[in-house]
């Protein structure tokens, strides 16, 4: 039976205290790869985790799924201590994860039983595991390819039949480690839409790790890390306005960011929240409607 802590009065769908992460403690190789971390994630929040490599994004990621567990401090999933055991699979049935390859986590030969492996393994009524997987293979688009051998889908497609997975199982949050980093342009666009769509209309909550920018500028919140600890924290403009730090940890702007910082330089008025391509067609939209600035552009 799951422990739930009492007081989770803050409304903390995620709630982490003073984490510390210690790969190969007390052996040869002994590396700390969080220190003191501290964090709080509301349900329906897109967050992105950027940072170099080796600061501490994917071990944290993979603390939300209990698959590492604190060597000091806390991390609670819905008011459920992950380090007790009796929480485990509760704290796996909330937070879902995604990775890098999604052929690690394909387990069948149609898409259809694929989605459904999970809830069956709940136990689940047929009637149930049915309703979950259209519900799921609809969220994620894939309703037309439910009789389709996984294999023969795009890199696109199988990351989004690992999310259709998760979903089919209940879960509230997504936690995806670098799900975009071997796809090619075009469905890391649809992935990220995919994202988006879940994350706006269906309240599911995003953790992304990701090192592209233009993806990290679509979330809502943005942390950045560096040495195993969160070094900022806000909104992508609030992220983006500091290039020098940024700049330190090895990372650029997003490219639209980084044309509008050159613009303001020469002058023109392109305000910081201009991150996107959206959002510069929409300022050029806004400046030329009025005429007062159009050929300043």
């Amino acid at each position: 039976m799951e422990n739930r802590r009492q007081d989770n009065s803050n409304g903390a769908f995620i709630e982490i205290s003073d984490l510390s992460y210690i790969y190969n403690r007390g052996r040869p190789g002994e590396y700390r790869a969080l220190s003191g971390v501290n964090l709080t994630v509301k349900k329906g929040e897109f967050v992105a985790l950027i940072g170099p490599n080796g600061s501490g994004k994917s071990t944290l990621a993979k603390h939300l799924n209990a698959i590492l567990l604190p060597a000091e401090g806390k991390v609670f999933i819905d008011g459920l201590d992950t380090s007790d055991p009796r929480n485990t699979f509760a704290v796996r049935q909330r937070v879902g994860m995604v990775f890098q390859n999604p052929d690690n986590q394909i387990v069948s030969s149609l898409v259809e039983e694929d989605v459904a492996f999970g809830p069956e393994n709940l136990g689940l009524p047929p009637e149930e595991v049915g309703s979950r997987v259209k519900a799921a293979l609809d969220l994620t688009g894939l309703s037309p390819y439910r009789m389709h051998s996984p294999h023969l889908l795009s890199g696109g497609q199988k990351q989004k039949l690992a999310i259709a997975g998760v979903l089919s199982m209940g879960t509230a949050c997504l936690v995806l480690d670098e799900p975009t980093s071997m796809l090619d342009p075009a469905g890391r666009r649809e992935l990220m839409t995919t994202l988006a769509r879940l994350n706006r209309h269906r309240g599911v909550t995003v953790i992304l790790v990701t090192h592209f920018m233009e993806e990290a500028v679509l979330a809502g919140r943005i942390l950045a890390m560096s040495n195993g600890r969160v070094v900022l924290d806000g909104r992508p403009a609030e992220v983006f306005a500091n290039p020098g730090l940024l700049a330190e940890l090895s990372l650029e702007l997003p490219g639209v960011a980084e044309i509008a910082r050159g613009l303001r330089r020469r002058g023109l008025p392109v305000p910081a929240d201009v991150l996107t391509v959206e959002d510069m067609l929409a300022h050029i939209a806004r400046v030329t409607g009025d005429g007062s600035s159009a050929n300043r552009l």
